[in-house]
């Protein structure tokens, strides 16, 4: 079940993006065409087939901008939409409504395309135990809302921030003079609700730390046999993490090897919007 960020967390950004928007002046295109009193029915609908994300974030800047402003949802975040489907029919005061269009297309388009790049994933590797979940490598100051739309396509989340598990990566190993080294300063330093993750680009390397012990494994960059060969020495002693360029093409074969999870940094960084209009309707 999808789970919604609650408002307090969504209308920080949304103020920001709407402000950022209307400038010194405020929308004075609407302001001088459109009179006071006019009142609109518009839908926001899929241009594309997609899966849908950010409709709280639409829904808060419409609010913002007039709070007489009404929105009717037809197709919920997570849901498939195919292109020229309603996914939101909005009704209320026309200057609000135009004034903050650009603001929840901007969001929902972002986020639904987000989505839209998950669940790609999610179905190409369908069948096998392998999770998509993301990185840290999201927009700044957008990362709780592209997880959350990650979430939306099906996937899951890696960890949030450098605060929330350790990460011990090739430039730590190398800093500590070793994997061994590395590991025992991560466990002296860890509280015991702290995961350990390292990351190893060979098989000799990922031996040595399961030697050690460690609560998961990043095999970054491996083809589809050296994974299967990984999975095998990891034997369930910790979860195993493929990453590195996947795409939906190569998905199957690298869920195939039997990994826990497949992390991607495009589906966020990269990921094409999801063609949103915002059309009237009387």
């Amino acid at each position: 079940m999808l789970i919604p960020l609650p408002d307090i967390m969504l209308e920080p950004v949304v103020r920001a993006t709407l402000l950022e928007d209307l400038g010194r002046a405020g929308d004075i295109t609407t302001d001088a065409i459109v009179p006071p009193d006019h009142r609109s029915r518009l839908a926001l609908g899929a241009r594309q087939d997609g899966v849908v994300a950010g409709l709280d974030l639409a829904r808060i800047a419409f609010r913002l901008m007039d709070p007489d402003i009404d929105m009717i949802v037809h197709r919920p975040d997570g849901a498939l939409v195919r292109a020229g489907e309603a996914i939101a029919t909005l009704s209320g005061p026309t200057r609000g409504l135009l004034t903050a269009e650009r603001t929840a297309l901007n969001l929902l388009c972002r986020l639904s395309g987000i989505a839209t790049a998950t669940a790609g994933l999610v179905d190409a590797v369908r069948g096998h135990r392998a999770s998509i979940v993301c990185t840290r490598k999201t927009t700044p100051g957008l990362r709780a809302l592209e997880k959350y739309a990650v979430r939306a396509g099906g996937g899951g989340n890696h960890r949030f921030g450098l605060d929330d598990a350790i990460l011990i990566k090739d430039n730590h190993v190398a800093i500590a003079g070793g994997i061994r080294p590395a590991l025992q300063r991560a466990r002296n330093h860890a509280g015991h609700m702290v995961k350990i993750e390292l990351e190893v680009d060979s098989l000799d390397q990922l031996r040595e730390a399961m030697e050690i012990g460690v609560d998961a494994v990043l095999l970054d960059n491996m083809g589809p046999e050296m994974l299967a060969e990984g999975v095998s020495i990891i034997a369930g002693r910790a979860i195993s993490e493929a990453s590195g360029r996947i795409t939906p093409q190569t998905a199957p074969a690298i869920a195939a090897s039997g990994v826990d999870l497949i992390s991607c940094g495009w589906i966020t960084h990269s990921a094409a919007i999801l063609d949103i209009g915002f059309d009237h309707l009387d």
